[in-house]
């Protein structure tokens, strides 16, 4: 601690003035003049009275400190007597030396004791904020990380849900793709023994009674047409197949560069067997350039979106249509469904993210369908965004980059 002291307090040089100030001068000057006998004076180096007055040819003798004279005092008497009076003096200046070096000294280390308190407790201070401070991001990584968990665990589970409608899509593919395929090649072949029981009529000339009677020509003329009914709705089973095996992603690798247009379609499809009356299902689709995702994630996004959307139109009670667009974004997709529902309030558009909100009635809405969508979304680096006003229709946008 010594070296962090001021020396100042060692090297200074001491004036009379410092070492006998007033007061002491009047208390230490009676009593000189009463040891002397006779009239004094404490004079400064410059020879200024400090106290008292000295008479006319008094003598002078020298208070020196440090070997030079820093005062002087006088009186008139004999040499020895004033030398005697001044050498008394010059000790109580030397004690004041003393007293005012320990005194300067004692500050000093109260000084310095109490730079180091403050430079600790800035340290201190700097230690609190850098602990509060890595206390503070601990907490928000803590946060993300339990968000994140959320996140894939919802993901996690509509993926585990997604790959169960897929596995259930697969199996109705396979059973109803097996007794299609012999039905239309059944009704086929009655097509064409038709047209040979058509060639019959030309055989029987002995018998046109018998046709006439039987009604063979309706006959043939029905028959005809059943069997073209019959073709065009199992070729609509099939495309239901197809769609439903589309919309499951069951015969596509994981991730994929894909066109979005055919996964907006079939997932149409799928949604169009389901409409309710009075709500129409319009696609609008632009050609877009192919992008990197999850085709089945990006099925279950545009699934819940819109099914969200044919709700709407339908709790508004009126007839209305559903609308989705797509449109090639400077560096990406843009995909956008928009319905003329019942719109949103600003405190519903808040919370339609939020895991497990729904405005649909108990046990109609898991709460888990936008909040998943975005989770996907956002998993493919992209944005979903929504524009809503009560009894005016709501619009859900989805961006994809490229």
């Amino acid at each position: 601690m010594s070296a962090t002291l001021d020396n100042d307090a060692f090297d200074r040089d001491y004036t009379l003035a410092e070492l006998l100030p007033e007061p002491l001068c009047k208390a230490v000057g009676p009593a000189l003049a009463h040891l002397l006998g006779a009239d004094c004076a404490v004079l400064d180096a410059d020879g200024a009275a400090l106290w008292g007055s000295a008479p006319a040819g008094a003598a002078r003798a020298p208070l020196t400190l440090e070997l030079e004279p820093i005062g002087w005092l006088a009186a008139a008497v004999p040499a020895e007597r004033l030398r005697a009076a001044a050498t008394l003096l010059r000790q109580l200046c030397l004690a004041r030396v003393r007293y005012l070096m320990a005194g300067a000294l004692h500050t000093e280390s109260v000084a310095a004791d109490y730079r180091a308190l403050l430079e600790k407790h800035a340290a201190l201070e700097v230690s609190e904020a850098r602990y509060k401070l890595l206390s503070e991001e601990l907490e928000q990584r803590v946060a993300a990380t339990v968000k994140l968990l959320d996140e894939r665990q919802r993901q996690l589970y509509q993926a585990e849900k997604l790959a169960s409608v897929g596995q259930l899509a697969a199996g109705v593919a396979h059973e109803i793709n097996n007794p299609i395929g012999f039905v239309r090649s059944n009704v086929a072949t009655l097509g064409r023994y038709l047209d040979t029981w058509r060639g019959l009529k030309a055989r029987l000339a002995d018998a046109p009674a018998a046709w006439q009677e039987l009604d063979l020509d309706f006959i043939l003329t029905d028959s005809a047409d059943i069997v073209q009914d019959s073709i065009a709705g199992i070729d609509r089973v099939a495309r239901i197949v197809a769609d439903l095996r589309g919309f499951s992603n069951v015969d596509r690798p994981e991730e994929e560069v894909a066109d979005l247009n055919p996964n907006i379609e079939d997932v149409a499809s799928v949604v169009r067997g389901q409409l309710p009356a009075g709500v129409a299902l319009q696609l609008d689709l632009h050609p877009l350039p192919r992008i990197l995702c999850l085709p089945g994630h990006i099925n279950q996004v545009l699934h819940s979106v819109i099914r969200n959307a044919v709700q709407a139109v339908q709790d508004g009670g009126r007839p209305g249509t559903v609308t989705v667009r797509s449109q090639a974004a400077g560096d990406g997709v843009d995909i956008a469904v928009a319905d003329t529902g019942v719109g949103m309030s600003a405190e519903q558009l808040t919370r339609v993210f939020e895991p497990f909100y729904t405005t649909r009635g108990v046990g109609q809405g898991t709460g888990l369908g936008m909040t998943v969508a975005k989770d996907i979304v956002q998993a493919h680096d992209g944005r979903i965004s929504i524009s809503s006003q009560p009894q005016a229709g709501t619009t859900v946008t989805i961006h994809l980059p490229a």
